[in-house]
């Protein structure tokens, strides 16, 4: 028998990365979001960024922040990549999942989260940890029991080439 290899990559690895992988899929060109919801046993239940809805063409709706405009933002219309993801499994129940997020998710992604039943939120970053929406979030998901914590990461570089 052979030694096997000894840099292969982690499972918080695998699965952060494949969330970073799905954010590169949006098209916002402010924040790309992605998130990759697994299994207790490590397995991948579904994927998801953050864009418009199905059926809503992305050049027919505003990508700004900001307009004259108060209808003409991104906020009315996309759909963030935590919700993209819970909505996108077809498998049934999500109870005890876990969720890796590039982005701590907000208040409202916070309450899917909650009640899909998924139990462990892993992010790579709290940007807007002051923001009256990710305090929110932060205060249910400590009441009803979803552990949140940092993503650690290892340094690695991961190159892909297409």
């Amino acid at each position: 028998m052979g030694n096997k290899r000894q840099d292969y990559i982690s499972w918080d690895e695998y699965f952060m990365g494949v969330a970073f992988l799905a954010a590169m899929r949006s098209k916002d060109p402010g924040t790309q979001v992605g998130a990759c919801i697994v299994s207790t046993d490590n397995k991948i239940l579904s994927i998801g960024y953050n864009g418009m809805p199905i059926g809503c063409n992305d050049d027919d709706f505003p990508w700004n922040r900001e307009s004259e405009d108060p209808y003409n933002n991104k906020y009315f219309y996309t759909t963030h990549s935590e919700l993209n993801a819970i909505l996108n499994y077809r498998g049934g129940s999500l109870e005890g999942a876990k969720i890796y997020v590039t982005l701590f998710p907000c208040n409202e992604c916070a309450k899917a989260i909650i009640q899909c039943g998924i139990k462990k939120v892993i992010y790579a970053d709290d940007k807007y940890a002051d923001t009256p929406s990710v305090k929110a979030s932060k205060r249910m998901l400590k009441a009803s029991g979803v552990e949140f914590v940092p993503y650690e990461k290892s340094g690695k570089e991961i190159v892909i080439k297409l």
